[in-house]
């Protein structure tokens, strides 16, 4: 593999035929059947460790003249229903989006042959393992620069319905500002558990956002009494390796269909949000921002494609309504 600094990952796990998995939290310690990935969705644990071996934002950078680009892949839906591609960009535009398959492929990508700096991001969607990855010319690897910022949330921030993973919303807003992302967007498994609260800890960062709340509705994983102790213990824990780092909350965007709807603990989703919102605002320095301000509901009909997950069209628009909450204090 030609040598390369990848970002956005924990850990990188590499077995003994080569293949190397970029985990966005770290497995080591972990129940080995929770991180082995066994087919049983239904194993307590197990979907979480899942979604921490895609590798949502994980991309890396080159600086060559080289005429093409090979990369050895291996990839598996696990609980997903597909891969999402794989986006190469020439000197920040999307270059070539690469279809992946399930199983074991080989992707060949023309280059321009002159000067340029190359980027891979890898899918955000699957589970995903590289091997082989090579120019037919010298390659320098660049690191990734600009100040770090973490995004924690749900599918909305893994955005696996986004057109490449160049163009998820934090893909897109790290993009314009020039920033390093560490994206744990974790479909589905957006539950506050401590493990992710002690990644966000010791991760580096100059901005920290969490979109909590919408997979707390869903899955009823607490009640209005637990919910708000809950987001204060997960900011506190973050807050003690971070104690002057910005951190934003965003509370859940708008769902049309689901609004005022209780779930099985009898919370609708403004109560969730006004749980959130008083757990946060326990630190004096959280930024909360209501997600029902980042769309509309006529944008939300429009732009969601099954009710409760964006398009394509519908996470670029987010990230474009994000971009100025989203900033470093100057």
């Amino acid at each position: 593999m030609t040598e390369s600094l990848w970002s956005g990952y924990q850990y990188a796990e590499t077995t003994s035929d080569g293949w190397t998995t970029y985990w966005r939290l770290d497995p080591r310690g972990q129940d080995p059947t929770l991180t082995e990935w066994t087919g049983d969705p239904a194993r307590p644990g197990q979907r979480l460790w899942e979604r921490a071996a895609t590798p949502a934002g994980v991309h890396g950078r080159w600086s060559t003249a080289a005429t093409s680009l090979r990369l050895e892949l291996r990839a598996a839906r696990g609980i997903a229903k597909r891969v999402a591609p794989l986006d190469v960009l020439v000197d920040g535009s999307l270059h070539r989006r690469c279809e992946v398959a399930e199983g074991e492929q080989e992707l060949v990508v023309s280059l321009p042959g002159a000067p340029a700096t190359v980027e891979v991001w890898l899918p955000q969607l699957g589970r995903v393992a590289l091997r082989g990855l090579a120019f037919d010319a010298p390659a320098e690897p660049l690191a990734v620069t600009g100040p770090r910022w973490t995004t924690y949330g749900s599918s909305i921030t893994q955005a696996g319905g986004a057109a490449g993973p160049s163009e998820t919303w934090p893909a897109l807003v790290a993009r314009h500002h020039g920033w390093h992302l560490t994206c744990l967007g974790l479909s589905g498994e957006c539950h506050l558990d401590p493990v992710v609260a002690r990644t966000i800890r010791a991760t580096p960062a100059r901005l920290i956002s969490l979109c909590l709340g919408v997979n707390i509705y869903g899955g009823a994983t607490y009640s209005g009494r637990t919910l708000p102790s809950q987001v204060e213990s997960f900011v506190t824990t973050i807050r003690d390796g971070h104690p002057s780092t910005p951190i934003v909350v965003i509370t859940p965007l708008v769902v049309p269909d689901r609004e005022g709807e209780r779930n099985a603990v009898g919370l609708t989703l403004d109560d969730v949000r006004d749980c959130v919102e008083r757990g946060a605002r326990v630190d004096p320095a959280v930024q909360v921002i209501d997600g029902r301000t980042i769309l509309t509901s006529a944008e939300a009909r429009e732009l969601y494609t099954d009710g409760l997950h964006p398009g394509p069209d519908g996470y670029r628009v987010i990230a474009n309504r994000l971009i100025p909450h989203l900033t470093l204090p100057t």
